[in-house]
């Protein structure tokens, strides 16, 4: 695809959303390493169903893929399909109704038990997850809806684990929250602002920390770094409200919590289609004057790291769990 083609897609697809939460968690290479990591702790079933489903059922040829396929394994490809196919509704069906699926707004103040209660009515990231598993260990469904399940798993566990997917702050999940990214100043473009918190947790943040690498080199540097810590991810097994959890505290902690301004909890409790809503959150958040720090940036990019690995061992052992499954 030409440039200026890859341009006005990305034009089109910023242009949906504006009455939904950007959620493109951890970005191309984000989704893309969390994949690449979860390959290297799968067994051999479980990497022949993932084989199977994904090369009998491909993607839709036609589907505009915002990352591009090009020198991807057909894992760390399918890893961002979700985002591709929300899109794809969103700028051609004109509905979203995988958009609420990418997170879940716990806001400020939540206690850990009431993590369930703010699933939205179009469903949320834990739900997405519970239900396309059942799809999946289902060896009797059809094999494309056991691949459009594998599909979003590869996704939404991903998504899981950006901590901006599990909080919410009457402010889009921190997109109202514009601040200053070293040289870049925040400013206003199409109803949203840029840089702002969100976006830079899923990508400018991340791609700081890789440093070049490619997603399958960085797979291979987090599963140095975290191996010792693999056997403790998965004891539990799979605990999707408790990930949530894990990411809404990363996020009041450190997202927000590590930024030199304070952001006080909103009382308003709004829907926020915009940032003009509640009181105008993004121009009130704009004028906090609020500046990404070296100290910030680095505290920030080892909550990533973590959660990265993390939701790649868990990915793994998801698989390998719906590969044991039966009928």
């Amino acid at each position: 695809m030409k440039r200026t083609a890859e341009w006005l897609f990305v034009f089109m697809a910023l242009g949906g959303l504006a009455s939904a939460p950007a959620t493109r968690a951890w970005g191309c290479k984000g989704h893309q390493t969390i994949a690449y990591l979860a390959e290297l702790h799968l067994t051999p079933d479980a990497k022949q169903m993932v084989h199977q489903l994904l090369t009998d059922n491909p993607v839709d040829p036609a589907l505009k893929r915002w990352c591009g396929s090009g020198g991807l394994d057909e894992m760390a490809d399918s890893s961002t399909w979700a985002d591709d196919y929300r899109d794809l509704d969103r700028t051609v069906n004109k509905s979203h109704p995988t958009a609420d699926w990418h997170y879940i707004d716990i806001p400020f103040g939540a206690a850990k038990d009431q993590v369930e209660q703010y699933c939205a009515p179009g469903g949320c990231v834990t739900k997405a997850i519970t239900e396309q598993l059942a799809i999946l260990k289902n060896k009797n469904a059809p094999g494309p809806e056991r691949a459009m399940a594998l599909r979003f798993i590869l996704h939404f566990v991903g998504d899981l684990h950006q901590p901006l997917h599990a909080a919410d702050n009457d402010d889009r999940g921190g997109n109202c929250v514009p601040l200053k990214y070293f040289r870049r100043n925040p400013h206003l473009r199409k109803g949203s602002y840029t840089p702002n918190l969100h976006h830079i947790w899923d990508t400018e943040l991340v791609e700081a920390e890789m440093q070049g690498a490619d997603p399958a080199e960085f797979a291979d540097t987090l599963e140095a770094q975290f191996a010792g810590s693999f056997a403790g991810w998965q004891q539990d097994g799979v605990q999707v409200g408790t990930w949530a959890w894990e990411s809404h505290g990363h996020a009041i902690e450190t997202a927000y919590g590590a930024l030199a301004v304070n952001i006080a909890a909103e009382t308003a409790g709004v829907t926020v289609k915009s940032c003009a809503d509640d009181n105008n959150i993004g121009d009130r958040m704009l004028h906090k004057h609020i500046v990404v720090s070296t100290a910030y940036q680095d505290t920030a990019q080892s909550v990533i790291e973590e959660r990265l690995a993390q939701a790649g061992i868990r990915l793994a052992m998801i698989l390998n769990d719906a590969a044991r499954a039966t009928p």
